[in-house]
């Protein structure tokens, strides 16, 4: 493993203190805080998360091929491990092989970006640099989506997967969803839905008001659409939409909520039906028997206490 890569995710305490604090004097409050960062969700996830998930890159390359739709996915340093069992996942368990397109956030580093395109060696892997001269060009006469994507790297998931999309039909996957059972109904959605579909949030994620903007709307706009998870036609993906969305009352006002809330307008407008409740975000047990599961930022550690823990245990890094 490169030591770049090995760096990245197996760092010990010790190595987190010389990295953070450099050579300052360390208080006891400094090494709890530390400490807690490290290993504040416990020992298991700290197990699964720094020992157990870098084995992913052992695994055999997946070759992806044809297919109704594309797979768009954004990456950065911090996230592209989880991807890597995001990707393998949904692969392992879909029957299918859709193409797929990686995109770089712009801080990915040489060493990850091998480790991508060893994994996935039929994928494209976009740079920021290649994705920055395309999508200014197309966004030229959008000064509004433009200011947005100088400003929010998060926006390159709505501004620049249709730059890039090669099908008419895309499937969006964040980073923090593990499959595992066959996705049936989703995977029917993907191939035959004419609208578009995303999955039910566990609360509130848009940056707009929704009885503020209603009277300005000339459509509904459904409560708790999450950009996790779904398809999204390329028709419904429209740069002149989204330069009207963003001038909407207060549509800037959380920086991480914007992609989500433009992702849910264009689609509201399109014409949307949200995904079956089994694709739902929530924070509670996992329910037996849901094909997936959308660890987000107040379950993250679970991802690895018990996402990549029920993976390991179900032979997932098995030869």
């Amino acid at each position: 493993m490169a030591t770049g890569v090995r760096n990245s995710v197996g760092q010990t305490l010790w190595e987190m203190i010389r990295l953070e604090w450099g050579d300052h004097p360390l208080t006891p409050g400094r090494l709890l805080y530390l400490w807690k960062l490290k290993y504040g969700e416990g020992l298991q996830v700290a197990y699964y998360r720094d020992v157990i998930r870098p084995r992913i890159l052992q695994a055999a390359p997946i070759h992806t091929g044809d297919g109704p739709c594309e797979i768009h996915v954004l990456t950065s340093a911090a996230d592209w491990f989880n991807l890597l069992w995001a990707l393998h996942s949904f692969y392992r368990v879909a029957g299918r092989r859709y193409p797929l397109c990686i995109h770089d956030d712009g801080t990915l580093a040489p060493p990850a970006a091998t480790a991508l395109r060893r994994a996935f060696p039929d994928a494209r892997l976009i740079t920021r640099a290649e994705s920055d001269a395309r999508v200014a060009a197309l966004l030229a006469p959008h000064p509004r989506c433009l200011a947005l994507r100088r400003t929010n790297t998060l926006s390159l998931k709505v501004l620049d997967f249709p730059a890039f999309l090669e099908r008419d039909r895309m499937m969006i996957l964040d980073s923090d969803i593990l499959f595992f059972t066959e996705p049936t109904r989703l995977i029917e959605i993907l191939e035959t839905s004419p609208r578009n579909s995303l999955n039910r949030d566990w609360r509130d994620g848009y940056t707009i008001d929704l009885p503020t903007v209603a009277p300005l709307l000339d459509f509904t706009l459904p409560p708790l659409i999450n950009s996790g998870l779904g398809l999204l036609h390329r028709a419904s993906l429209r740069y002149d939409w989204m330069e009207e969305f963003l001038a909407l009352p207060d549509i800037l006002s959380h920086h991480h909520k914007i992609e989500q809330t433009l992702f849910a307008l264009c689609s509201s407008r399109f014409g949307y039906d949200m995904l079956p409740a089994e694709y739902d975000v929530h924070v509670g047990p996992r329910t037996p028997g849901i094909p997936s599961r959308h660890y987000t930022g107040p379950i993250r550690h679970l991802m690895y206490g018990e996402g990549v823990r029920d993976l390991v245990h179900a032979g997932f890094l098995d030869p």
